[in-house]
């Protein structure tokens, strides 16, 4: 499912115009990547919570030339699932 289909779907569950769902939904994605973006962490209960890892330095390794070079630090977004929606992929 793409985000047009999503929008597509959210319209007709909540029984809403799609221009109206496309607003919402964009939204609600805007915020979560801002936030998490700020180092916040966003947690909806049941579906699972949004947050930034920092990854340290570390060494790699070229897999073309195998030659070994340094991987920067860097900022990560991570999900994390909430035990109600793990419970409603795991019962299908």
């Amino acid at each position: 499912m793409n985000k047009t289909e999503l929008i597509a779907a959210v319209a007709e569950k909540a029984d809403i115009a799609k221009k109206d769902a496309e607003k919402a939904v964009s939204a609600v994605l805007d915020t979560i990547i801002e936030k998490v973006a700020e180092g916040e962490e966003v947690r909806i209960v049941g579906f699972g919570t949004f947050e930034r890892h920092e990854r340290k330095e570390r060494q790699g390794c070229n897999p073309r030339t195998k030659e070994k070079m340094y991987i920067p630090a860097s900022k990560v977004p991570a999900f994390k699932a909430g035990k109600a929606f793990k419970e409603a992929v795991d019962a299908e």
